[in-house]
């Protein structure tokens, strides 16, 4: 079987993590077609548009799309943020963030849940406007039926392919009175055509208080699109932070694979950027294109890396992003048992992180990094 997979490398550390993913990608016994597509603020520069109408058209015609990471720097003429549009414009409706423990001192054990984040509509439906000469700022929040019903549907439907047993819904209805009511009263209907999974509902603020208190008792999370990006984050912390953080964005008729680390700037052609993110994301790539046996081998051999201590400085390893790369490669090939293909970089060789260096960022952007030194992939 070979898979069209539209590759989005972005800016800073994005081409290295990406090519760090078709290196281990083409270590499977699996065919690839490799595409790019342009994306970021290297993009603007080169066309004018941040996410050109013709990356959309790639992504719609490949079984998959791999995100590496961009940059949004501000104030910029006709910027806008690629990732929202990219998720409206392709109605990546469902956002699946995995959270689940690795084998490091920094992540407690037992922890294995999903967040189901609502990804088109809410906060983030880019209705704003100013009014009052620009004294006033409004911006709508859009919560429809239909938007619920789906991504609530999702959340079922994943609890139930998965073996879990339950589904909280979180929201802020005391308050959010119309919005939440309506996104509450859905789940309370769908959870009706899912008698086996017990439906449990709680206020955001409550929930944020609960991630901390007792992570373990989550299996599934669903809710509206800033509650959900806010609380990932959050949870992503116990679990050993961004640098391992992955997600894959869901719709219809396309389906987006990212690490949620951004493009760290200051970090790109160091070596120092952790690969986990972006390996962790190809294998849920792999388990959207049903091919499961494949997606857990990867995750172990990540897994093993971390436990073994052969990882990236922010795991407390000496090793670079291709050392450990090299090393989740062996990892896998062992565990898979296969060989690793000629085909070692989209690129023919030629490191595309090389050739996309951010010099010509604003000093803002290039500074503008967390503090685990990964500027978080914006929304």
């Amino acid at each position: 079987m070979t898979y069209r997979i539209c590759l989005l490398p972005g800016d800073g550390i994005g081409p290295e993590v990406i090519d760090c993913a078709v290196r281990v990608l083409c270590a499977l016994p699996l065919g690839w077609n490799f595409i790019e597509g342009g994306i970021g603020y290297a993009e603007y520069q080169r066309s004018g548009s941040p996410l050109p109408d013709e990356t959309l058209l790639k992504i719609r015609g490949a079984d998959a799309a791999l995100f590496g990471a961009v940059t949004t720097p501000p104030n910029i003429p006709n910027y806008f943020s690629p990732v929202v549009r990219m998720r409206q414009s392709l109605d990546l409706y469902a956002n699946l963030r995995p959270i689940r423990s690795i084998p490091h001192s920094s992540a407690p054990s037992g922890i294995d849940f999903i967040i189901v984040r609502e990804n088109t509509e809410g906060l983030y439906s880019g209705i704003e406007r100013l009014e009052e000469d620009g004294n006033r700022a409004i911006t709508e929040r859009v919560i429809t039926r239909k938007g619920s019903e789906r991504i609530i549907r999702k959340a079922f439907d994943l609890a139930r392919q998965t073996g879990r047993k339950s589904v909280h819904v979180i929201h802020k209805a005391n308050v959010l009175r119309q919005t939440d009511g309506l996104f509450r009263a859905v789940a309370i209907e769908v959870a009706r055509d899912y008698p086996e999974i017990t439906m449990n509902e709680m206020l955001v603020d409550t929930c944020a208080m609960e991630l901390v208190r007792a992570p373990g008792q989550f299996e599934i999370i669903v809710t509206t699109n800033l509650f959900g990006d806010i609380l990932s984050d959050e949870a992503c912390m116990f679990v050993g932070g961004l640098g391992v953080a992955a997600s894959g964005n869901i719709g219809s008729d396309a389906a987006v694979f990212e690490p949620v680390h951004g493009s760290a700037p200051n970090l790109a052609g160091t070596g120092k950027a952790n690969p986990s993110a972006t390996l962790f994301a190809a294998a849920m790539m792999l388990d959207y294109l049903n091919e499961s046996n494949h997606a857990n081998h990867l995750r172990q051999s990540i897994e093993t890396c971390i436990a073994s201590g052969k990882s990236t400085p922010d795991l407390g390893g000496n090793l670079t992003t291709s050392q450990m790369t090299n090393e989740a490669i062996a990892t896998l090939q062992t565990n898979d048992n296969v060989t690793l293909n000629e085909v070692t970089s989209y690129s023919n060789s030629k490191s595309l992180a090389a050739s996309r260096r951010d010099s010509s960022l604003p000093s803002v952007v290039q500074n503008d990094i967390t503090s685990n030194n990964l500027e978080r992939n914006k929304s």
